[in-house]
């Protein structure tokens, strides 16, 4: 079955940077877009960023534009989360996705429901 694992998290202090990594595997399937969700302690999980298949069409959400880059590999089949600037709010399980069609609008490539492969997470922890 397809599998992500995400990898790249730490403890960190404010200011510093990460890179995430998400390594994805398994048998081919059709997929339009990759991205990034996080859940803070005791909330949903939120949107961060995701991109499209040929990597022209990339959202992020307000709270991070500016201090994170999301990326790919295709020839890896590795996503990427490059984080700038950490902040305490920032603190998180980030979890990345992919959609198992090519029928997703880019206007839902914000939404949870939008992608069908998740991984397992890895905390982000940002202290002050």
């Amino acid at each position: 079955q397809v599998r992500l694992v995400e990898s790249g998290g730490g403890l960190v202090q404010a200011g510093d940077s990460l890179r995430l990594s998400c390594a994805i595997s398994g048998p081919p399937f059709a997929s339009n877009a990759m991205g990034w969700f996080r859940r803070a302690p005791g909330k949903e999980r939120d949107f961060v960023a995701a991109i499209n298949w040929n990597g022209d069409r990339i959202y992020y959400a307000e709270s991070v534009k500016g201090r994170f880059t999301i990326s790919k590999d295709n020839a890896q089949n590795t996503l990427y989360l490059q984080m700038n600037g950490l902040q305490p709010e920032d603190t998180a399980l980030y979890y990345c996705a992919v959609t198992g069609s090519l029928s997703v609008p880019p206007e839902q490539m914000r939404t949870r429901q939008a992608y069908d492969y998740w991984g397992q997470g890895t905390q982000v922890t940002v202290s002050s």
